[in-house]
């Protein structure tokens, strides 16, 4: 399959971009932030074009990483990409943090992502029971086949955007709906302190 993506993730401590052109991987690179992810993305995407001298005009699709992960890196990644696509009139493909580490592993495996608070977001490829993307506890994983990917587990096939840029791919030509964020939990969100001020008539 041929196409130039680009594909990008910022659902964890990191600005992760990746650049393929079919199955050649032309940039890849991972910086690791804990925030300034918003500064930093489109400046990294625009090195990397840069570095293969193509520009967003060249591309044939964009990938994203959609999550689980952090609530503002996914807002936004998300948020770039749908805008992304919208001004160059191609498709932007939502990625799973899930399948992103499921790629290129040849059976069952379970995939699982850090949640913090001895948590992790898990899901079960290969079987129907557990299947479902859940947040469980750590220390008590469901029984499943095959290897723990990810978080406590064995390392992916591929790095993160790579992946995301494999299955954007892969998916561009048939994929109908926008990205959306994957949230396997509420946001970590505290009400005000102080009460509300009174509207005076």
């Amino acid at each position: 399959m041929t196409g130039l993506v680009l594909a990008f993730d910022t659902s964890a401590a990191h600005c992760a971009a990746a650049l393929i052109s079919g199955d050649q991987v032309l940039q890849s690179t991972v910086e690791p932030m804990a925030k300034g992810q918003a500064e930093r993305l489109l400046g990294l995407c625009q090195d990397l074009l840069a570095q293969s001298g193509v520009t967003f005009q060249d591309l044939t699709a964009i990938g994203v990483g959609i999550g689980p992960g952090n609530f503002t890196g996914i807002r936004i990644s998300v948020s770039a990409a749908r805008g992304l696509a919208l001004g160059l009139g191609i498709k932007a493909v939502g990625v799973s943090a899930f399948d992103a580490l499921q790629l290129g592993q040849p059976g069952p495996c379970a995939c699982a992502i850090d949640a913090r608070r001895d948590q992790v977001f898990l899901k079960i490829f290969g079987q129907t029971a557990g299947s479902d993307p859940a947040l469980v506890e750590a220390a008590h994983l469901p029984a499943f086949e095959g290897p723990l990917i990810g978080h406590g587990g064995a390392h992916p096939v591929f790095p993160t955007a790579v992946a995301i840029a494999r299955i954007a791919l892969a998916r561009h030509s048939s994929e109908t709906l926008r990205p959306a964020p994957l949230y396997l939990r509420p946001a970590d969100a505290a009400p005000a302190r102080d009460s509300a001020p009174t509207i005076l008539s």
